[in-house]
């Protein structure tokens, strides 16, 4: 059953500065769980912000309370991006499940990310220890953070293109600059060597004994990737409940236009809707 969707946009206060924030949920309130958005880096938050807001709203309507927000120095929450730190980041995290705590305190939990939003999660998750266990749902999960820096400095090729710098000497470039200690722009981001180095150093890994549910979705045509299988492998190694799955569809993070997935939709919907009643989590911050 469809419910109606009630949406909110507001400004979250945290202890470093206000994070802009859009909650959806059922218009009755009554919500059957929470789910908090995490978004993926730089540029790439914005070329999802119509598929994330897509799902939100297929998630409310189906009694999901869904938070998403700008973290800090991103979007429309407050500072810059060359005042962003990851840290910081975690702790927008911690704001905002407490948020999504006092306002559904009961039912279902899930933490959502996208891309690098899935490092971030996981990073923010281990930091929680096992006082958070929700369930976390990724779409195109990055497992590796480092290779993740590197596709990003890489965007800046396309201007050393025009100036006949090859792509080694470009990215050997912004890497001394950035060991440097010099804060580098990026497609009108601006980097900072802290930041970097933080990226570069996460890795997907999840807290030793964690209780919740792994679900991956990647897009593409054919067979799941390599990596997705490895990981989930991985997991299951580790004990943990992990499940993956690939549907067709465009890369919408890093499309020239704008472009939706619908098959990713529904294979999110389909996945939560077969998922059996969870235990409750408690939402307290650690």
């Amino acid at each position: 059953m469809s419910l109606a969707v009630a949406q909110s946009a507001f400004f979250l206060k945290t202890p470093r500065g206000r994070r802009f924030c859009v909650s959806s949920g059922p218009d009755d309130g009554a919500a059957c769980g929470a789910a908090l958005y995490v978004p993926p880096f730089a540029e790439e938050a914005n070329k999802a912000r119509r598929m994330s807001a897509l799902a939100a709203r297929a998630l409310a309507a189906r009694g999901w309370l869904t938070l998403r927000l700008d973290l800090g120095g991103c979007g429309d929450s407050e500072g810059d991006f060359a005042d962003a730190t990851w840290d910081g980041w975690r702790q927008d995290l911690d704001a905002a499940w407490a948020w999504l705590a006092a306002h559904a305190p009961q039912g279902r939990r899930l933490v959502w990310g996208l891309r690098a939003g899935a490092l971030l999660a996981a990073d923010w998750l281990r930091a929680s220890g096992n006082a958070v266990a929700p369930d976390l749902l990724l779409w195109q999960p990055v497992f590796d953070g480092a290779r993740h820096l590197s596709q990003f400095l890489r965007l800046n090729l396309v201007h050393q293109m025009l100036t006949q710098v090859g792509e080694d000497e470009a990215k050997a470039g912004l890497r001394a600059r950035l060991d440097a200690g010099e804060t580098v722009e990026i497609v009108g981001y601006a980097l900072t060597p802290a930041l970097a180095q933080a990226l570069a150093a996460a890795h997907f890994a999840m807290p030793t004994g964690y209780g919740g549910r792994i679900l991956m979705i990647e897009l593409g045509r054919g067979a799941r990737s390599p990596a997705l299988e490895a990981q989930q492998e991985a997991l299951a190694g580790a004990g943990i409940n992990a499940q993956c799955w690939r549907v067709d569809g465009p890369a919408f993070w890093q499309t020239q236009e704008i472009e939706d997935s619908p098959a990713l939709l529904a294979k999110t919907l389909a996945v939560l809707d077969d998922m059996p009643e969870c235990q409750m989590n408690n939402m307290s911050s650690k």
